[in-house]
């Protein structure tokens, strides 16, 4: 289960989406974000769909590496719809003593979780085709101009990347902590949830003990290279935007256009319930 998280982990490559400038595709995916609580309806989502299996396309990262991103999340999955189909009112279609399914409800729940699949699918996207040292200097740039306001553009995003670059280190030594309790005779799979829950406890004190041992050893490292922040910091390869990184930004406006066109010519999509809603 713990391998099977995807986020925070970078695929080397050559693909379009790959050579894409950072600041240009962490805009495309918070605009892409913002576009999934936008979309209204079959067209919207279709139109959503349609652009992110371009993107996945292109991006050469294999479809069924990402689905393996969402098995953490399908209990989390299977949650969502099944609470939003007994709680939702609406037509009743099935009902078992107090539970009552409604339409209303399955839809509702369809389009959440479709909405969460989609939402790991960029986030997964984003941190899998850019490098580590790209996303920070791609953040910082990108928080440069807030600099005036005094937020600490290079410090957010130098623990922005650490966090994204620690999760796979984390989930490795999680895995080798779980191994070797099991084979002292722990057990997480079996009982209830709350001696599941109790069972973690021989896995999460190691592991938190191991977080910090970490920390303290990269703080020690980077005063070891004289680290002072970001003033005077000099950079091997600089960003700079080409015209593949101008279509893609255009291409992600129009979609928002789309998107925002299509959620007012159908307004009144009401045969998909809350979809259309």
């Amino acid at each position: 289960m713990l391998k099977d998280i995807t986020l925070g982990q970078y695929v080397p490559g050559n693909s379009p989406v790959h050579r894409l400038d950072p600041r240009t595709k962490i805009l495309g995916a918070s605009l892409f974000i913002v576009l999934l609580f936008l979309a209204k309806g079959l067209p919207g989502y279709l139109a959503v769909t349609a652009f992110s299996v371009l993107v996945v396309g292109l991006s050469s990262i294999p479809l069924s590496y990402l689905l393996r991103g969402l098995r953490p999340l399908l209990f989390l999955l299977v949650l969502t719809v099944g609470l939003q189909v007994f709680l939702t009112p609406g037509t009743p279609i099935w009902h078992w003593g107090p539970l009552v399914a409604t339409r209303e409800g399955v839809s509702l729940g369809i389009f959440l979780s479709y909405r969460l699949v989609l939402l790991v699918f960029v986030t997964s996207l984003l941190t899998l085709t850019t490098s580590p040292i790209a996303l920070t200097d791609g953040l910082e740039r990108l928080l440069q101009p807030f600099k005036r306001l005094g937020v600490p553009a290079h410090e957010l995003a130098m623990m922005m990347t650490i966090a994204l670059r620690f999760i796979p280190t984390l989930l490795e030594e999680a895995d080798k902590i779980m191994k070797a309790q099991m084979a002292r005779g722990a057990d997480f799979e079996t009982g209830n949830p709350l001696q599941r829950a109790r069972g973690l406890v021989p896995l999460l004190v190691p592991l938190f003990v191991g977080a910090f041992r970490r920390a303290d050893e990269l703080a020690m490292a980077m005063e070891a290279r004289c680290y002072r922040g970001g003033e005077g910091r000099t950079r091997l390869k600089q960003l700079r935007f080409a015209f593949v990184d101008l279509g893609a930004l255009v291409a992600v406006t129009l979609l928002t256009a789309s998107v925002v066109w299509l959620r007012l010519a159908w307004p009144a999509a009401s045969w998909l319930g809350p979809l259309g809603g």
